[in-house]
């Protein structure tokens, strides 16, 4: 398993929160997932076999936010 923490800007609720991780939480292969409004990251625990970085961040960008760094 590998751990990521990804800087996600344009949240500013707790309903966004809850967006991003309605998205990232079905991706084949997640295991984890922790979103926090501040800083406005989120930390991922998934199987790099099963997905990738690139996946996690497109499903994020998806949703309307920005994913920075």
């Amino acid at each position: 398993m590998q751990n990521i923490t990804l800087k996600v800007e344009g949240m500013s609720c707790q309903g966004c929160v809850k967006s991003v991780t309605n998205v990232l939480q079905p991706i084949p292969g997640v295991s984890k997932v922790v979103v926090t409004l501040k800083p406005g990251q989120a930390n991922v625990e998934f199987d790099p076999a099963k997905t990738n970085v690139d996946t996690l961040r497109k499903a994020i960008e998806d949703a309307g936010y920005d994913v920075v760094g």
